[in-house]
């Protein structure tokens, strides 16, 4: 077998099979032997099964597990011994932007990445979703007590009923980072903590921590973004409106990748001056000005809040507008 069929059966893979660019990326990751052992833990298995799949040597095997384990090629099971490749393109995408050590041809190759051939395949991987893979959380300083906000739409709740938290580089800024916006502030939760720490790609953040970070996010307009599920998920991404892969199609629509919140904004016509603030902080074109006054379009708006912690007239107003069960589809 062949480097270049080594390369391209692990681009394959993970569903992209007529990608140019990726196989470039598992060759700068994963040598001849390495990509052997890494398509061989797939169905996952033990060094001894994946050894005699891949054919490279048990001992050899073993010496390349935790390797592997650092660069994103590899992970662990919760069944101690047990190890299984990458699985999807967003994973091999986070996990391996990560890896120790990595030069700057290989962000590059990223970035042409995302520029070249990332939204094709993004339209193509949401076709497939039952639903929105992500959605966005509103920021915790614009939403009322009273509104009895359920925990799995509250950022400040996420972060209260975490076991663990941890922090890592944002990807997306690593790769691009053109905004010049904060790049350590990728938060991860519970499960994602423990694998960012024994990885060693990210430190371990107190609760307290947390909450300021995601002050300051919020400060710098960064938009929370969560797993669009009811538990509390797996990470809170703090993402900008150049750099950041989530908001391929944005905008409130049944086949999006990153679905809004439950909130909206809403503007006091009486309070509102017209400074334009808010227009500025707005990443989906949701707010425009009419007779100098603040306008929301309630069908683009994502119900992030950015708009509402900068106004200083206090004209703007999250107020939900989906059922506290409410979950995107």
């Amino acid at each position: 077998m062949t480097q270049t069929d080594l390369y391209q059966q692990l681009t394959n893979a993970i569903g992209i099979s007529e990608s140019v660019i990726i196989p470039k990326i598992f060759k700068m990751l994963a040598d001849e032997d390495e990509a052997k052992v890494v398509l061989a833990a797939a169905p996952p298995g033990t060094v001894a099964e994946i050894a005699e799949r891949s054919g490279v040597p048990a001992e050899k095997v073993e010496q390349l597990i935790d390797p592997l384990f650092k660069k994103g090629l590899l992970f662990k099971s919760s069944k101690p011994g047990i190890y299984y490749r990458v699985k999807y393109m967003l994973q091999f995408h986070d996990a391996t932007i990560l890896a120790p050590g990595m030069t700057q041809e290989f962000f590059d190759l990223w970035k042409e990445y995302h520029h070249t051939e990332f939204d094709k395949h993004m339209v193509e991987f949401q076709a497939l979703l039952p639903g929105s893979a992500m959605r966005v959380i509103p920021i915790d300083a614009v939403i009322k007590p009273d509104l009895q906000v359920a925990y799995f739409d509250d950022v400040r709740q996420v972060v209260e009923k975490a076991r663990i938290l941890a922090v890592t580089a944002c990807t997306c800024r690593v790769v691009d980072g053109k905004c010049g916006k904060p790049v350590d502030v990728c938060i991860q939760v519970d499960k994602a903590a423990d694998y960012a720490l024994e990885r060693g790609s990210g430190r371990k953040l107190t609760k307290e921590e947390s909450l300021e970070m995601l002050k300051k996010c919020g400060e710098e307009g960064l938009v929370h973004v969560v797993g669009n599920s009811r538990g509390l998920g797996h990470i809170i991404c703090n993402c900008c409106d150049d750099c950041c892969i989530n908001w391929v199609n944005h905008g409130q629509t049944a086949t999006n990748f990153t679905a809004p919140s439950r909130f909206s904004a809403f503007v006091d016509a009486d309070n509102c001056t017209g400074c334009e603030n808010c227009l500025d902080r707005c990443y989906f074109d949701a707010i425009s000005l009419d007779t100098g006054v603040s306008v929301i379009d309630q069908e683009k708006c994502m119900g992030c809040g950015l708009c509402a912690i900068t106004c200083e007239d206090d004209a703007i107003t999250m107020k939900q507008v989906r059922p506290e069960e409410f979950v995107p589809a």
